[in-house]
């Protein structure tokens, strides 16, 4: 679970006078706040605890706006903000597992496309669900692109 020793890494980096990382992990934990309200009630201000799976979630959507602001001020030549959002990338990929390399989302669409005799590009959705069960970790465009390719 991340939430629980969030305040003491918000705390440690407060102390070392890292204010990327303060900034970086106060934002996360803003965000982490906002999905328990959101989760339990879109409406209402009633709060559960988060599972793990949905801790993740948060900070994979955190860790895409970096990598999202990083392409955009590399393109508009702001060198130092793109650094900036990198160093923010790099705290938040601390609470990430270990990404999943492209050989073995190479090897589980290959399984999945044959597990499911998929054959046309109609069942490209059923292999990128496929995928993204047996192993949360993938990257979903990198999913697609290759399902894409296979059923061609």
């Amino acid at each position: 679970m991340i939430t629980p020793n969030l305040m003491k890494q918000i705390g440690d980096a407060m102390k070392a006078h890292d204010a990327v990382r303060v900034s970086t992990l106060r934002g996360l934990s803003a965000e982490l706040k906002n999905a328990k309200i959101n989760i339990y009630n879109p409406n209402a201000t009633e709060q559960r605890e988060l599972t793990e799976a949905e801790e993740i979630a948060v900070v994979r959507k955190e860790a895409k706006k970096r990598k999202e602001a990083i392409e955009m001020y590399a393109k508009a030549g702001a060198e130092d903000r793109a650094t900036n959002e990198k160093q923010e990338l790099a705290i938040l990929q601390e609470f990430l597992p270990a990404e999943v390399t492209e050989e073995q989302i190479i090897q589980l669409v290959n399984e999945s496309i044959t597990q499911l005799n998929a054959k046309t590009i109609a069942d490209m959705g059923k292999v990128i669900a496929d995928v993204k069960s047996k192993n949360s970790g993938v990257d979903g465009g990198m999913v697609a692109q290759l399902v894409r390719e296979k059923l061609s």
